[in-house]
């Protein structure tokens, strides 16, 4: 009977020793995994890196984990201690979240679970919400208003057209009223080209107009029905007032209304003249760009003895015979002596006579004059006059026997160096085009084959052969 009631008492004791046995354990394992610290990089994620756990918490925490009787699992900690206002940042083991395996190493522990770590959300932090709300919901991006706009490109280019505009307008009035009163000076009733021609104007009636408008800046008027000549044409160049670009322009190269006179003189009225009268400067640049006055004249000095244009002009002239003749008494008064050329000579450009003048028309009467202001056409009578003048003048002149003889013999050289000149321009192109021919050939040749080469120099040899064979003459017997 002892015997049976010792067994069960031992048995008792044997589970309760196991059972303080796995408590022991529990307890132990629980306190190697809360005493993270220990170990290198096992760090808690929700621990605060920047706040310290107090020694006394400490201590009153793990006072707190006693061994709970078997009937208890996991008794709460008792408080003893009354709450402090803040919370105590060492999160309590049933929340604490699981530790970060940054420094694992897999080779030296296996089986455990391996947690993956989601980047935190940055919050949006708005304008109008603090840190501290943290119900406060991000609002949209306010965009800033757009400022007045600058219509400053809009403003100068309607300014420039308009300008254009107004400038097209006055500038090609402008023109038309100088022409109109060129006109009305000098070709109209009891005027000078009124006085000397019969037909003024391009039409054969009297309502016929007197200019004949070519664009905004050239204007032409036409006279006939004189002797000693075919006719005249007068070509007005103006400034392009009309345009606003040009009108700038000529602000920094200042340019001048000119108008031309073209004299077509008949065959018989002209000897061998050619002659030019021009300012120095532009003498000089006449007697090396023009074609006849280059080859036949050159520049002539003032004769001795006599009266002679201003210092102003220079004389280019075949021979000093011309130049003497056709620089009149009457001409050095009225224009282009000294004291006259100061008053009246301010608009006059040049003048050339020449019989070789390089064109269709080869006797020609050419004057070149400055327009002055609409109001101011009095001043430029005398010059216009010199038109009249030297048709009459040019058609009644007649050289002398030894001067005829001098200018026939240099027209004759002329001739023959123009023949010349000629001559080879035909060769040069006949040589081109035999070059070209010869180029076509030889292109055409590289594109045939070998059977077509053997045929064309098979051609070409019998070609040779059949020239090269003696020619012998058939005769038929009687």
């Amino acid at each position: 009977m002892a015997k049976r009631l010792l067994f069960p008492s031992s048995l008792v004791h044997f589970v309760a020793l196991l059972s303080l046995l796995n408590l022991f354990i529990s307890h132990l394992s629980r306190s190697l995994v809360l005493a993270d610290s220990h170990f290198e990089g096992f760090d808690s994620e929700d621990a605060d890196p920047d706040t310290e756990i107090d020694s006394d918490a400490d201590i009153l925490y793990t006072g707190s984990l006693r061994s709970p009787p078997l009937t208890h699992s996991d008794p709460e900690p008792t408080q003893t201690t009354p709450p402090d206002p803040i919370p105590n940042p060492t999160p309590t083991p049933s929340s604490r979240s699981p530790p970060s395996f940054e420094y694992w190493d897999e080779d030296e522990f296996e089986g455990l679970p391996v947690i993956e770590q989601t980047p935190p959300e940055t919050p949006i932090i708005t304008e109008n919400a603090t840190p501290s709300d943290p119900k406060s919901k991000p609002s949209p991006s306010l965009k800033p208003k757009p400022g007045p706009r600058s219509y400053t490109v809009e403003i100068v280019c309607g300014t420039f057209l308009i300008m254009f505009l107004i400038n097209y307008f006055t500038g090609k009035r402008e023109n038309e009223n100088l022409a109109l009163a060129w006109a009305a000076k000098f070709a109209t009733k009891d005027s000078i080209f009124e006085r000397n021609f019969s037909l003024l104007g391009v039409g054969e009636g009297e309502d016929s107009p007197l200019l004949l408008k070519e664009g905004q800046t050239v204007f032409k008027f036409y006279a006939s029905g004189r002797r000693c000549c075919q006719g005249l044409l007068a070509t007005m160049e103006l400034k392009s007032r009309h345009d606003l670009i040009s009108k700038l322009y000529n602000l920094v190269v200042p340019c001048r209304d000119e108008i031309n006179f073209e004299v077509y003189m008949n065959e018989e009225a002209m000897d061998h003249v050619v002659f030019a009268l021009a300012r120095k400067k532009a003498a000089k640049t006449m007697q090396k760009e023009v074609r006849d006055l280059q080859k036949f004249a050159a520049m002539v000095a003032a004769p001795s003895g006599r009266k002679w244009v201003s210092e102003e002009l220079a004389v280019v002239s075949e021979s000093k015979e011309v130049a003497g003749d056709l620089i009149t008494e009457g001409v050095l008064e009225q224009v282009f002596g000294e004291k006259a050329f100061e008053k009246f000579g301010k608009y006059f450009i040049s003048m050339h006579f020449s019989d070789q003048h390089p064109g269709t028309h080869k006797k020609m009467l050419l004057f070149k004059f400055a327009l002055p202001d609409a109001n101011k056409m009095d001043e430029m009578v005398r010059l216009v006059a010199l038109v009249p003048y030297y048709i009459d003048l040019i058609g009644r002149y007649k050289l002398s026997s030894q001067a005829r003889s001098k200018t026939e013999g240099t027209r004759v050289k002329a001739a023959q160096e123009a023949y010349k000149e000629l001559q080879n321009v035909r060769q040069e192109a006949l040589q081109k085009k035999k070059a070209d021919r010869k180029k076509m050939m030889e292109e055409a040749e590289a594109k045939l084959d070998a059977e077509a080469i053997r045929k064309k120099e098979a051609k070409e040899r019998a070609r040779q052969m059949k020239k090269g064979m003696p020619k012998v003459k058939m005769t038929r017997a009687h």
